[in-house]
């Protein structure tokens, strides 16, 4: 029986070396193609503050909008939110034209930088990656599908769980599949908005008459509320869809569900996943929902724990785990629900990379839990060198 395709053994974590006797190397990577590559790069700069440099040497690795993978430096002070504008790989690399190349042969973990008209240097070994890549190009199964080519350890989920966990529909199928109840919603499909407008708003209107309104227009696989329009009426329907459009060309029209917003974390311990203490978002009353700039700018406050009954604790935590376990989720996942006024969960959906700064509901809940962020962080690195690569 060939073994090409078995698990490879990690490098060993207890020890705190990696195999040339050194400490554990970490990429951080960050940035990247999607519409929330400034939320990606606050987070990095969060998570390279709580890396404890005891126990790992650290190598930052920004991603422009373009693409390129750029050597950055190891600043977290200029990865921070500044007078309400987000920061930008752009404006962190050590070069304009250099780019950085991760090895994507299983024999190498050798890094190498490229500059334009210079010998390409050698930046050594990466022992683990941890992806902070927020949406599609990193999210979303893509940069996990590189890191298995080259059999490179990351923090998260693997390529199948990271792709369900951004494509909402997807997402939702597999949910009541497993038996998760999720709220109405349909698809509209690039094909069916570009060549059958006229049937997708009858679909729509046939929808909001078993419904109702409230309706909200998403892209189907982006995050951070980036693209989100709440309407109440047709009038404002086309364009809701073309500004979800600019993010992703498929679209998910989605109910209004009545009821408390709850979130959970997940989090990979050794003997399994466990749940933090739920958080609630209570209504904000300057924003018409919980949208980007609730989350990231005006940093709405969660309530954490939530106010709710030992019984309802319990179910959403079981909830949570199970959301986990349905996707076959890997190290770390934040499960949001509304709590309906029958008492009953709703599942809306997990994120496989939930916002991470110290502020954010994820860390923020752990803490509350017991575990601080740089903890949370070396959890998540000890998980991933712990875990095997290949199939598993």
């Amino acid at each position: 029986m060939s073994s090409e395709n078995l698990p490879q053994s990690p490098v060993p974590a207890a020890s705190g070396t990696s195999s040339s006797g050194q400490k554990p190397r970490v990429a951080v990577v960050f940035g990247g193609r999607s519409s929330e590559h400034g939320v990606s790069v606050v987070t990095a700069g969060a998570v390279l503050r709580a890396i404890d440099r005891t126990k790992y040497d650290v190598l930052p690795i920004g991603i422009t909008r373009e693409g390129r993978w750029a050597l950055t430096a190891d600043d977290p002070e200029r990865m921070a939110i500044t007078d309400r504008q987000v920061p930008d790989v752009a404006d962190l690399a050590e070069s304009p034209e250099g780019g950085v190349v991760l090895p994507v042969d299983p024999s190498s973990r050798e890094v190498v930088y490229n500059e334009p008209g210079s010998v390409p240097k050698v930046l050594g070994d990466v022992d683990v990656v941890f992806p902070v890549l927020h949406g599609p190009y990193g999210e979303d199964g893509t940069i996990q599908g590189l890191l298995d080519l080259s059999g490179t350890p990351y923090v998260g989920c693997g390529v199948l769980s990271s792709a369900v966990g951004q494509d909402k529909e997807y997402m939702k199928r597999i949910f009541t599949s497993f038996g998760l109840k999720v709220g109405p919603y349909l698809v509209i499909r690039p094909r069916e908005w570009e060549r059958e407008q006229d049937g997708a708003r009858r679909r729509i209107a046939d929808f909001v008459g078993e419904h109702g309104w409230p309706l909200f227009i998403k892209p189907a696989r982006a995050g951070s509320s980036i693209g989100i329009t709440k309407i109440d009426s047709f009038e404002g329907l086309d364009e809701a869809i073309e500004t979800a459009r600019a993010h992703d060309p498929k679209v998910i029209v989605e109910a209004g569900v009545v009821g408390r917003e709850i979130e959970c974390g997940v989090l990979e311990f050794e003997d399994g996943p466990r749940a933090s203490v739920p958080a609630e978002i209570p209504p904000v009353q300057a924003h018409d929902f919980y949208d980007f700039e609730a989350k990231y700018i005006d940093s709405a406050a969660g309530i954490v724990p939530a106010p709710l009954t030992d019984e309802e604790t319990a179910e959403v935590q079981r909830l949570a785990v199970e959301a986990f376990e349905a996707v076959a989720c890997e190290g770390i996942v934040r499960a949001d629900f509304f709590l309906t006024e029958d008492g009953e969960f709703v599942i809306n959906e997990i994120n496989t990379l939930p916002g991470f700064t110290p502020i954010s509901m994820y860390p923020r809940m752990w803490q509350e839990s017991g575990v601080s962020y740089p903890e949370l962080v070396d959890r998540l690195l000890e998980a991933a060198l712990r875990r095997p690569t290949g199939l598993r």
